[in-house]
């Protein structure tokens, strides 16, 4: 719902978000007024210790204080229970309640301190036991009272006192006062300010230059852009998760048209066999995963890694390759070459190096394949994330590529890093130097994925026979146009539900869309919908039926923003299609459409079956396209689907099944000749 407005601003927590937290506290507090309760019963007339008569008033007068409290919050509680997200008329009466509960720490507070001083004085000589228990009342006052004061902090909104002034572009062309659209830029400014504390904070501990601020700057707009036409608070955000995925569920249960489950096949200008890519991807994925070096061994062999690292990493730093960065004790290189199996003579150059913008990658000999391979590592630290979020688009310009189009900002300036070391340091030229038949292969995972991409487009036309494997990689990177041209040499690995291979601004306002729509349409109090979802998160079930305003309407008027959206909407978001203004439909949409590369993989999970501390899932892979990857799905392993060790896992059980069906059918066919 509209965010909470009390003392003039508001707040990020709405009416409806203290039901949960009011509900704890009131048992808190109704434990603690039975124990002083029974203790004032059973001493009731022994307070005849130095010190009693004054132990005698303070348990009166914290009787008496907290069953006033308990009373505040069984009305704070009960009111906001009330009413639906999108309908808070019912608790309209919230905000005196809270302003009475918040007065009633006045006396807590300074009765706290009374209990401080009385326990603190060394002539009270009373029985030990109700000493000890005056200590429990204190500390647990002071408790909640910390406690309260980090909730306000965390729920404080710095825009708060500005939010209601922010206005879309359509309404600032019927502002005609200068004074207005003033008053718009500065509310704008100061948004894009916040964002930009809140990003440099997270970011302290790196060292920043022109390129680190830039960078915040760009993102923090980005932000301000994406969050400022909702008012939504962040349980209404969970509430809409945990709605959406039961309602993808319900979806996904339900049969299908036959049409809907052909699976996707390939273009007619692409006949590389699926099975054949498959385990060059297994192949490869070693390499993609061993870029994020020691991290990656130690996290997939907690128990064995550091034994074995530090008896084989700690001799002398091999001199036939070419090492930039820190690499402590070797740590890195160990793990690089534990994961590829490969030698010290195999590597030709390898970069630790890591700032914004630019990212480690190592070039190897792969005898295997015969393949000169360049691995680009994944986002593992604050300048990936930066460069991860620096999503603008801009143009990519390329001599003899007609397809030229938008391409992801962040990434394209990393991968332009690494084509300046590759070709400028003459790195590539030493490889082919050494092995002047093998071919070019470029992989990365996740952020180096999306690198290895681009940096094969730039490639391309050095090196035609060039080959790429982009294992999860972000979903918004490639115009339409270089989409469809990257698919004659790339090929993407995604894994289920994968978010990050989602990942897109329209992605993103379909998605805000889609939560507003659902959390603001939903009949049900908040409190029920986050406490039915957690059950269904963690335990399973059918999904809920949660009744909405949606049922029993048509599919037109479904493309219409309901009353009780728009009041969500501090604006008219550009996420909706169907607007009164015709002239907007044709206008160019807020953020371009950007693609997965090249030819995509889609590797699902067929079956699972859980055992004592291990679990055997059977996954399938098909061809699939873009199209499927053009909304974010809601799931527990949205963000596991996405690590490199389950992506590599998935891999190798498709290429060992692959291989142990490629073994039975030469037994069967060695029968038949006999």
């Amino acid at each position: 719902m509209p965010g909470l407005v009390v003392f003039g601003r508001r707040w990020a927590i709405g009416s409806d978000d203290f039901v949960l937290p009011g509900a704890f506290e009131l048992f808190v507090r109704l434990v603690w007024w039975i124990g002083i309760l029974a203790l004032y019963t059973v001493h009731k007339g022994q307070f005849n210790c130095p010190g009693g008569g004054l132990l005698h008033s303070y348990l009166l007068i914290l009787l008496v204080l907290l069953a006033a409290i308990i009373c505040a919050l069984s009305a704070l509680v009960y009111i906001s229970m009330q009413g639906t997200i999108s309908n808070p008329g019912p608790r309209k009466s919230l905000p005196k309640l809270l302003y009475t509960r918040l007065l009633l720490y006045l006396p807590e507070f300074i009765w706290a301190v009374v209990g401080a001083v009385w326990v603190s004085d060394s002539s009270v000589h009373c029985e030990k036991t109700v000493i000890n228990v005056v200590i429990g009342t204190v500390i647990a006052s002071w408790v909640i009272i910390i406690f309260t004061i980090i909730g306000v902090v965390i729920v404080f909104d710095p825009l708060g006192g500005k939010k209601t002034f922010y206005l879309t572009d359509s309404v600032n062309r019927n502002l005609e006062s200068s004074q207005s659209g003033q008053l718009l830029y500065n509310v704008k400014n100061t948004a894009t300010r916040v964002w930009e504390k809140r990003i440099r904070l997270l970011c302290c501990c790196i060292v920043q230059d022109d390129d680190h601020r830039v960078a915040f700057t760009s993102i923090a707009e980005l932000f301000r852009t994406y969050f400022s036409d909702t008012d939504l608070v962040p349980s209404d955000i969970a509430a809409g998760l945990t709605l959406l995925h039961q309602e993808q569920d319900k979806m996904e249960s339900c049969p299908k048209e036959p049409e809907e489950v052909l699976c996707h096949s390939p273009s007619s200008l692409v006949t590389d066999d699926l099975d054949i890519e498959l385990e060059n991807a297994a192949h490869y994925m070693l390499f993609a995963a061993a870029a994020y070096g020691w991290p990656y061994y130690i996290y997939t062999n907690p128990f064995t890694a550091l034994c074995k690292l530090n008896g084989d990493c700690c001799g002398n730093r091999p001199t036939d390759s070419d090492i930039t960065g820190s690499d402590r004790h070797n740590f890195h290189f160990g793990s690089i070459l534990k994961i590829t199996g490969l030698q010290y003579r195999d590597f030709i150059h390898i970069s630790f190096h890591n700032k914004i913008y630019e990212i480690p990658f190592f070039v190897a000999l792969d005898h295997k394949k015969e393949a000169i391979v360049v691995a680009v590592r994944g986002t593992l630290s604050f300048e990936d994330i930066l460069t991860d979020l620096s999503a603008d688009c801009e143009d990519l310009t390329l001599e003899d590529v007609l397809e030229n189009g938008f391409v992801h900002k962040g990434i394209t300036q990393a991968a332009n890093y690494i084509y300046r070391k590759l070709i400028n340091d003459g790195i590539l030229n030493q490889a082919f130097t050494i092995a002047p038949e093998y071919k070019l292969v470029i992989v990365g995972h996740s952020l180096g994925g999306g690198t290895a991409s681009i940096l094969a487009i730039m490639l391309r036309n050095s090196f035609p026979t060039l080959r790429c494997y982009a294992f999860s990689p972000p979903g918004g990177l490639l115009s339409k146009s270089l989409a469809d041209y990257t698919k004659h040499f790339i090929v993407s690995v995604i894994v289920g539900k994968d978010l990050v291979a989602r990942l897109s601004m329209p992605n993103m306002e379909d998605l805000k869309r889609r939560i507003v729509r659902i959390v603001a349409n939903c009949n049900r109090p908040k409190y029920q919908i986050l406490l039915r979802g957690c059950w269904y998160e963690v335990f399973g079930g059918d999904p809920d039926n949660f009744p909405t305003e949606l049922d029993g309407r048509n599919q037109d008027a479904l493309t219409q923003p309901l009353l009780a959206e728009e009041s969500l909407m501090v604006r008219r978001s550009p996420s909706y299609n169907a607007l009164e203004d015709e002239s907007h439909l044709n206008s160019p949409p807020q953020y371009p459409h950007l693609y997965l590369p090249g030819k995509i993989i889609h590797i699902v999970e067929e079956s699972s079956s859980r055992r004592l501390c291990s679990s055997d899932i059977k996954y399938t892979a098909r061809w699939s396209n873009e199209t499927v990857f053009s909304s974010i799905l809601i799931s527990p392993k949205m963000i596991t689907d996405h690590m490199p060790d389950v992506v590599l896992k998935a891999l190798n059980s498709l290429s060992q099944e692959q291989g142990s069906c490629i073994s039975c059918q030469t037994r069967e066919c060695n029968t038949n000749v006999v």
